[in-house]
């Protein structure tokens, strides 16, 4: 079933090439591509190429590992068939024998060109050490279909885990100030006239993961955009920052479904380190400089709106902001 809805008994997943928005396999998930050259109320607004790197679940699984680590492919299956069986602690020796994967030259070959057609760095320039170090974090992605968390929690609803194909979105991290999230229909309240976002300090990790505190909220009006009005203050403690570079993210088709919000529970895994750091946003410019917070608010629900009628319905989007300007990074339909 295409959609990916709860049958009887299990919910079987699909599994497949693309996450384009014309793909009846991710029919809930868009191509940001489409926004390019379609969003004229910012002529500051960059929308952020994706690349996006993924073999149906028979191929990953098995044309990464079988014709290149065939010992490796064939401890997953023995691990993952006690995993099957109710060896639950097997599922951290999955994730370890994962790691042990070596990337084919069909992979790197191909990886290499739509990166560099994308006009994307490509890791292997800087030499081998950093090509190795991308694919460790591709890896690391692979190898998130096995944690505890997401095994358990798709375990409870009767999704079936062999079924989640796991999918590897490479992006440019833009070393942001601020990140965003909106929700285009007020999640709170189910207005359909009022746009809902958050904002933190850094990079969205903090937002989207477990770090505690609250971020900055605020809603605004479709029909008055440019009259924002705070309803929440940010109590966050800690900021993370990072030099540009690559993150490779989590995309699995087990998100976004019908009874089951799998979005969260993979990882994304940066090439680099992100610096964690003590922020105090009493004296930050999005507090202390109303013109300043006027401004950005108003981008923020400027660019929902706008992108909300382009794609004809609710969006849930993520974007950053850095020097002033507003970067889109993640569009999809609100849930």
């Amino acid at each position: 079933m295409g959609d990916g809805r709860i049958l009887k008994g299990r919910n079987r997943l699909p599994c497949g090439p693309s996450l384009s928005a014309k793909c009846n396999i991710y029919p809930k998930v868009v191509d940001i591509t489409y926004c390019l050259g379609r969003l004229p109320f910012l002529s500051s607004m960059e929308i952020k190429r994706v690349v996006f790197y993924c073999y149906r679940r028979q191929n990953v699984e098995a044309f990464i590992t079988k014709k290149n680590s065939v010992d490796v492919a064939n401890k997953i299956t023995a691990l993952n068939s006690l995993v099957t069986k109710g060896d639950f602690s097997k599922l951290g020796d999955i994730r370890e024998t994962v790691l042990q994967l070596r990337a084919p030259f069909q992979l790197i070959n191909g990886l290499k060109a739509k990166m560099q057609n994308a006009k994307m760095p490509w890791p292997g320039d800087e030499g081998e050490k950093r090509w190795q170090q991308a694919w460790m974090a591709i890896k690391e992605v692979w190898a998130s279909k096995w944690n505890e968390r997401a095994y358990f929690s798709a375990r409870k609803v009767k999704i079936e885990h062999n079924d989640l194909c796991m999918a590897v979105l490479v992006q440019e991290i833009i070393n942001a100030d601020y990140a965003f999230v909106i929700h285009t229909t007020n999640p709170l309240s189910g207005n359909t006239s009022e746009i809902y976002a958050e904002i933190v300090k850094g990079l969205g990790e903090t937002l989207v993961g477990a770090y505690p505190g609250r971020a900055m909220s605020f809603v605004t009006n479709k029909s008055a955009l440019q009259s924002p009005k705070i309803v929440g203050y940010p109590s966050k403690k800690v900021g993370l920052f990072i030099k540009q570079s690559i993150i490779f993210r989590s995309d699995s088709n087990g998100e976004d479904l019908e009874g089951y919000a799998g979005a969260g529970l993979y990882d994304s895994v940066p090439m680099d380190q992100e610096e964690k750091r003590l922020i105090d946003y009493s004296t930050d410019k999005l507090i202390a400089d109303r013109d300043f917070q006027y401004s950005i608010l108003s981008k923020i629900g400027t660019a929902g709106n706008v992108i909300e009628k382009l794609y004809k319905r609710a969006q849930d989007i993520e974007g950053v902001i850095k020097d002033g300007e507003l970067y889109i990074v993640q569009t999809r339909p609100q849930m």
